[in-house]
């Protein structure tokens, strides 16, 4: 059992590291002040720090600075809401022995809490010894979907989860890439060492490098250094910088020769994942992009769909989606009801499931009695354009935005027809001839529902 520090000024995360830290076998101790928790580290001196980048009264990297001066035993960890990445750079060169951003998974902080502790040779040991890599692939994907699509992904995932080749994810921005990675991460013999994520749009160049490749003196805290055994993974390595580019094709280089020569340093074994926005087979022609790089990530590559491409899933993302939101905020679980459900099926989702996933909870909090209802939907989703008839200005029409033209066109043709069957009393012929179309043309534009007419006339 091991004695950790915890500073934070938000009381809910507070306690909710807190308890997992008890989960885990090892004594919290909790702070809410950056002065409470360093005048503990004097009488406590713990074998683990967990800090807060913004803490109100003291920063959080001058105490990081502080503790490893005079406590060089205790090792500090960094947690950030502020997704200053830059900042987490700039805590590690402090000494910083890893840092998480805000939200984070439990499972990436008993990560990160075990490799402190020296526990991460059991771990490794343990996830060897786990089922055949199949049964591992069920059990950890976060995958939500019974699209083909995805039901496609899942079978490729299953047979590259221990392939060591880098892996290719492109896709929309919201498509999901980061959740196939971690998917591939959970599912492989690796589950157990850490996944690390490095935007590459979230850095300058100067520290870009440093994060890749470390500083020209020497400097080991890399993240291919943290992510020992596990994975990497380079989000939107679109934004690379060509002169890292070059860098980056002979870092891993060197990984295949030293991987294929039986000659890994600890450093170097580990999974590289890269995900794009843009296809960058476009980019390579282009000229923003390496060829030769392009050829060396692009060993795996997947494509990840839109969501408007599987329109089947949005169902079981919502429902996803509801079940988080009440467990996140203890409250009971919400339903969609039919019409905004229509909504949401009918909706282009330029943003994938990220944006579908904003929506269930802004609906969230709007709805009441536990139904959402198409109010409670972002204008966006709920839109409608009102206009009048031309021949009768009393009646409106209500034209949902978001729908592409041809499917409206569809619908309002079948309504058109299906009127004009009506008041034919259901005639076929009649209404062709009033309509100007043949017969035919009628039973296309119908389908089944001219059936339906044809024995009501």
């Amino acid at each position: 059992m091991a004695k950790i520090v915890i500073i934070d000024d938000e009381a809910p995360i507070l306690d909710l590291i807190g308890q997992f830290v008890k989960k885990m076998g090892h004594e919290p101790f909790l702070y809410q002040t950056g002065r409470e928790g360093v005048e503990a580290l004097k009488q406590i001196q713990p074998e683990l720090l967990i800090v807060d980048l913004r803490i109100g009264d003291i920063n959080g990297l001058q105490i990081i600075q502080d503790c490893r001066l005079r406590y060089p035993n205790t090792e500090v960890v960094m947690v950030t809401g502020y997704g200053s990445v830059e900042t987490a750079v700039e805590a590690m060169k402090l000494g910083a022995f890893d840092y998480l951003t805000k939200p984070f998974d439990l499972a990436d902080l008993q990560r990160t809490i075990n490799r402190v502790l020296n526990k991460d040779n059991q771990a490794a040991a343990t996830a060897k010894t786990s089922q055949d890599s199949a049964i591992r692939v069920a059990d950890a994907s976060n995958m939500i979907g019974e699209s083909t699509q995805m039901k496609e992904i899942l079978r490729l995932v299953e047979k590259i989860a221990d392939n060591d080749s880098p892996c290719l994810l492109e896709g929309e921005f919201g498509s999901g890439k980061q959740m196939i990675a971690r998917t591939i991460h959970n599912a492989s013999r690796r589950q157990a060492a850490p996944f690390k994520v490095l935007h590459c749009t979230a850095l300058p160049e100067d520290l870009l490098e440093l994060e890749l490749f470390g500083s020209p003196n020497g400097g080991t805290h890399t993240i291919f250094n943290r992510a020992q055994g596990g994975t990497v993974v380079l989000e939107e390595i679109n934004a690379l910088p060509l002169r890292l580019q070059s860098q980056l094709d002979a870092f891993l280089e060197d990984i295949g020769n030293r991987r294929l020569s039986g000659n890994l340093p600890r450093n170097m074994d580990v999974r590289f994942i890269a995900t794009s926005s843009i296809p960058l087979e476009k980019l390579v022609k282009e000229g923003k992009v390496r060829e030769d790089l392009y050829y060396r990530i692009s060993v795996i590559p997947i494509t990840i769909p839109t969501l408007r491409s599987r329109k089947e899933d949005i169902p079981l993302l919502a429902e996803h989606f509801l079940k988080n939101y009440a467990k996140l905020t203890n409250t009971s679980l919400k339903e969609v009801d039919k019409y905004a459900m229509d909504l949401l099926m009918g909706y282009t989702w330029p943003g994938n499931v990220g944006e579908l996933q904003n929506a269930i909870e802004r609906a969230c909090a709007f709805s009441e009695k536990n139904r959402i209802r198409p109010i409670d939907l972002p204008p966006k989703i709920s839109q409608k354009v009102e206009i009048s008839d031309d021949e009768n200005e009393k009646m409106k029409h209500h034209l949902p935005i978001g729908t592409k033209l041809n499917e409206f066109i569809k619908k309002q043709e079948k309504l058109f027809i299906r009127e004009t069957l009506k008041y034919n009393e259901g005639s076929r012929e009649k209404s062709a001839t009033m309509l100007g179309v043949s017969i035919a043309t009628l039973y296309r534009k119908m389908g089944l529902k001219l059936e339906r007419d044809k024995m009501m006339g």
